[in-house]
C-alpha cells in the first residue's frame, strides 16, 4: 500500500520496510501493520491535537509534571511551541506508559520507541498468528471468563502499585491472544497521587470490566472490586500480588454537616481577610 506521510521518515531512516495494511484508524490515531526487517509490528500514528476527538483531555493530563520551566510556561499560555510541547508529552506518556508496565509484569505490547508522532510496538496475534482481536469482539465461557477477569484485575493492581492508572480501560481496549488479555491504548494513563480524577477513573475502569465479564460470569454483578482496589492502595496495603475478594463495605457513618458548614465558613472568613489585607497594602 502506499507509504502514510508519517511514516514515511520511517522508511527514510530504515526503522520501517514496508507498510502492509492499515489496521484500523480510532479516536486519537490510526494503526498500521508494518514490516521491520524479518519482524511484523505496528505502527500508532498519532493524530494532531486538533483531529483528535478524545474528550477531556485535561483531565487525564492533570498532575503530569513538565521539567522544563520554559516548556511549562509554553504550554500554559497556549503559545504554538506550547501546543507542540503538549503534543509530544502526549504521545511519548504512552512510550514510558508501555516500559514501565512491562517492567512491572503488566501485560502490554512491547514498545520499540516514538519518532516524531508515531509509536512502533509490538503487533500483538493470536495462535494463528492473525492480529489478535478486541475483547469486546469475542465471546468466551464462564471458566474462560473466569481467568480473564482475574489476569486484568491483578494487572490494574499492579499499574496502582507503579502509580499508574489506565483511564479509558474497556473491552475495546484490550486484545486476546493465546495467552489471556493484553492491555493496549495508554496515552491518557494518569498519575494516581497526583490526579485528583484518579480514584472515579479507576473504579469506572474495573467496573468496565465487571460489567463486561458479568455476560459470561453472573456472579460478578454484586462484585465491588474497583472501591476494595482503590481503599488498599488508599491504606498502603496493595501488593502486585494482592489477592482480591471483590468485596468492600461501604462506609455509613453520617457526615457531620453543621461541622462541615462551620469549615466553610471559616474558611471564607480567612480569604475575606487575605483579600481586605491586599487591597489595604495596594491602597
Amino acid at each position: 500500500m502506499k507509504i502514510p506521510k508519517r511514516i514515511l521518515p520511517l522508511v527514510e531512516d530504515g526503522l520501517v520496510d514496508e507498510v502492509l495494511s492499515r489496521l484500523m484508524s480510532g479516536k486519537e490515531a490510526d494503526i498500521f501493520v508494518v514490516r521491520c526487517g524479518h519482524e511484523i509490528r505496528c505502527a500508532k500514528v498519532y493524530k494532531e491535537a486538533a483531529q483528535r476527538s478524545f474528550k477531556k483531555a485535561a483531565q487525564y493530563t492533570e498532575g503530569r509534571k513538565v521539567r522544563n520551566s520554559r516548556r511549562a510556561r509554553a504550554m500554559e499560555k497556549g503559545s504554538k511551541f506550547g501546543k507542540k510541547e503538549q503534543e509530544k508529552i502526549w504521545q511519548n506518556a504512552e512510550v514510558d506508559a508501555l516500559y514501565q508496565l512491562a517492567e512491572a509484569d503488566v501485560r502490554v505490547p512491547e514498545p520499540y520507541g516514538c519518532f516524531d508522532g508515531v509509536l512502533l510496538m509490538e503487533l500483538i496475534t493470536d495462535e494463528n498468528g492473525d492480529v489478535a482481536p478486541r475483547l469486546g469482539d469475542v465471546t468466551m465461557t464462564e471458566e474462560e471468563a473466569i481467568r480473564n477477569f482475574a489476569i486484568i484485575m491483578q494487572d490494574v493492581v499492579r499499574m496502582l502499585c507503579t502509580g499508574m492508572v489506565h483511564g479509558d480501560l474497556s473491552e475495546f481496549n484490550v486484545l486476546l491472544d493465546e495467552y489471556g488479555p493484553v492491555i493496549i491504548d495508554l496515552p491518557q494513563a494518569v498519575n494516581a497521587s497526583a490526579n485528583n480524577n484518579a480514584q472515579a477513573m479507576l473504579e469506572r475502569d474495573v467496573q468496565n470490566m465487571v460489567n463486561y465479564f458479568a455476560q459470561f460470569d453472573p456472579y460478578l454483578k454484586d462484585s465491588k472490586f474497583g472501591k476494595e482496589i482503590w481503599k488498599l492502595y488508599e491504606d498502603g496495603e496493595l501488593k502486585p500480588d494482592t489477592i482480591l475478594t471483590g468485596e468492600f463495605e461501604e462506609d455509613t457513618e453520617t457526615a457531620d454537616v453543621d461541622d462541615v458548614m462551620v469549615q466553610i465558613k471559616a474558611a471564607y472568613d480567612e480569604e475575606q481577610a487575605r483579600l481586605e489585607r491586599l487591597r489595604e497594602s495596594e491602597a
